[in-house]
């Protein structure tokens, strides 16, 4: 049974208003309160469907025909529906302000109300992993309704080697509260309570507020906020620390228990992707730093006037970037019109969001860090959560969560257990909509200064979703060994984190004391070890996508919006093959990198 959670996702930059009238959630579509009946109501049928489920078919899968069997799967679909609709409620109401007592303790009750009556369901996935093939072979050759939950049984099949005996099972299912899932809010709620004293600043600012000088014009901002990062960093790294030795610790434990050959086979395996395709990707972004990364900064640290760029010069805008305050109004009408410009559809499936309380944008005491796009279940609707700041990448940003919103919309078609789309296409829809939308401002540019400013920003987005991200991989898979051989200092992580910056990042950068610390605030090593390749993947797949699209490849919008209802019903290779591309073809992702090394020379050309 999954127990969906919003999960705040890396690099958002927010805090403030007067940027428009910012719209906040209605979450009423899936409760009007949280003492509501309906909520109670929900939660006794829970238990009720949960026990009733087991008493059913407990012992008794192998015995079932193709239609009980059918009708076995379907009741566990709508079980799941309920639990997910418990669980986004009290998820999203925490996101809304983590620091609040009240709903922190709502989610934290939901969270144990839902993992005790969900227990009985944990047989079934066992239990159906225990079918002989041929048996279910036949099962599904019967019954063209249970076929199409084929993908889901493929999945459930891929952990067959690495299951546990049902007892042991169980246990793991009821400590989960107090294993990954507590760490996970200790280190929410640590993160949202810290305060950064920035020289120069009037007052305290929370993370996101600090994270966000990072990007200010004046560079002297810039580097207070570094190291007022840095302070605060360095002053709670023993917790941090500590959050990440013991989540490395379970999962060590748990990976031998399972007989995992790897500790990032588990994603793989959720992520129904191959290692080998990973590896290939992740060896090609390796290779292409220095034509990428090293390449580009050299170049920024020449339009800056720097011999060497510091860490807070990275996505420092450029000097002949005029500082821009994009309102909410204008950044909701220029995604809207690249959504439109490639299909009047997306762009109607956008408009929701924006009117029906399915975004929460402005910036509030408490409030989750980043930005994410939570689909809830498929008979609600998904919610957006930004930091909106009127910033030109912040536009961006609505761009990448409204297309997760519409995939997740498109995807609901196929049900509960078929909608959900594997990490490695998870964001398919929201870099492309990100695409669009810089394509669309880059055809407007009205001065070469302009297009300059929109090609370098482009470029520091994709450096930051492809470069970085596999950055941060390889510094959770060193992260990951390191622990395996015993506890690790503070200083210990710090130095790991350090050796991938500095492969990745290339000689253009001096790195100050404090930046080794930075890995501390990244929520994806916490809430989702090895989820950050989704990133580069996704991006690497979008190039590809865009070139086909752009070299007017039949039929494409058509093509496109199958793959989005596709959900996570067919593979990757299954989806991507009406395009004409293979993921697990190692030139596959030379093609995607080899769009960011081409914007580079044209940024390299303007120098000219």
């Amino acid at each position: 049974m999954t127990l969906p959670l919003p999960q705040p996702v890396f690099d958002a930059n927010a805090t403030g208003s007067g940027f428009g009238d910012l719209p906040d959630w209605d979450l009423t579509d899936l409760y009007p309160a949280p003492d509501a009946p309906e909520f109670a109501r929900d939660m006794a049928e829970l238990d009720r469907a949960c026990a009733a489920f087991a008493a059913s078919y407990e012992g008794k899968l192998a015995s079932l025909d193709a239609a009980a069997l059918l009708a076995c799967v379907q009741e566990y679909e709508r079980i799941d529906v309920i639990a997910g609709r418990l669980m986004s409620y009290a998820g999203l109401r925490y996101y809304q302000n983590t620091i609040d007592p009240e709903r922190a303790q709502f989610m934290g009750n939901a969270q144990d109300r839902v993992t005790d009556a969900t227990t009985p369901l944990v047989f079934f996935s066992l239990e159906f992993n225990r079918l002989d093939d041929d048996h279910l072979a036949g099962l599904l050759a019967a019954d063209a309704g249970l076929a199409r939950y084929r993908p889901v049984f493929d999945r459930m099949r891929a952990m067959r080697p690495h299951q546990l005996s049902d007892e042991l099972e169980r246990f793991l299912h009821d400590e989960s509260v107090v294993g990954a899932s507590a760490w996970n809010k200790l280190f929410d709620e640590t993160m949202a309570g810290l305060m950064f004293q920035v020289e120069g600043e009037p007052e305290e600012l929370n993370l996101e507020a600090t994270l966000n000088l990072l990007t200010d014009p004046v560079r002297s901002r810039r580097e207070a906020a570094a190291h007022a990062l840095a302070g605060v960093f360095r002053r709670n790294v023993k917790l941090f620390a500590r959050i990440h030795n013991t989540l490395a610790k379970e999962k060590e434990i748990h990976d031998r228990w399972r007989k995992m050959p790897t500790p990032q086979h588990g994603r793989h395996l959720s992520n129904h992707v191959e290692p080998e395709v990973v590896e290939a990707l992740r060896n090609a972004v390796v290779a292409a730093y220095p034509k990428l990364s090293h390449r580009y900064y050299r170049l920024k640290a020449k339009w800056m006037g720097l011999d060497k760029l510091q860490v807070w010069d990275r996505n420092a805008p450029l000097p002949i970037e005029t500082p821009k305050i994009v309102d909410w109004a204008e950044a909701r009408r220029t995604v809207t019109e690249a959504y439109a410009a490639f299909d009047p559809r997306m762009a109607d499936l956008a408009k929701p969001f924006f009117e029906k309380g399915w975004i929460d944008a402005g910036v509030k005491p408490g409030k989750a860090p980043g930005a994410f796009a939570h689909p809830t279940v498929t008979t609600v609707h998904p919610y957006v959560m930004l930091n909106y700041l009127g910033k030109p990448r912040d536009v961006m940003t609505l761009a990448h969560e409204l297309g997760h919103g519409v995939h997740q919309v498109l995807a609901a078609g196929q049900g509960e257990l078929l909608a959900s789309t594997p990490l490695t296409l998870a964001e398919t829809a929201s870099v492309f909509g990100e695409m669009l939308t810089f394509r669309k401002l880059l055809d407007g540019a009205r001065t070469p200064a302009e297009r300059k400013t929109l090609l370098a920003g482009k470029v520091e987005d994709m450096i930051n979703t492809v470069v970085r991200q596999i950055a941060f991989y390889d510094f959770e898979c060193k992260l990951h060994a390191a622990r395996a051989e015993g506890e690790l200092t503070p200083e210990d992580i710090d130095a790991l984190w350090m050796s991938v910056q500095a492969q990745s990042l290339g000689d253009a950068f001096e790195f100050m004391d404090g930046y080794e610390t930075f890995w501390a605030y990244i929520p994806h090593f916490v809430h989702s070890p090895f989820y950050v390749y989704a990133y580069a993947f996704g991006d690497g797949l979008v190039n590809a996508l865009y070139a086909a699209y752009a070299g007017g490849l039949p039929d494409f919008q058509e093509k496109y919006f199958a793959m989005l209802k596709a959900g996570g019903s067919k593979h990757h290779k299954e989806l991507l093959a009406p395009f004409g591309l293979d993921a697990s073809d190692p030139k596959f992702w030379d093609k995607g990198l080899s769009m960011i090394a081409g914007f580079i020379d044209e940024l390299e050309a303007m120098e000219g």
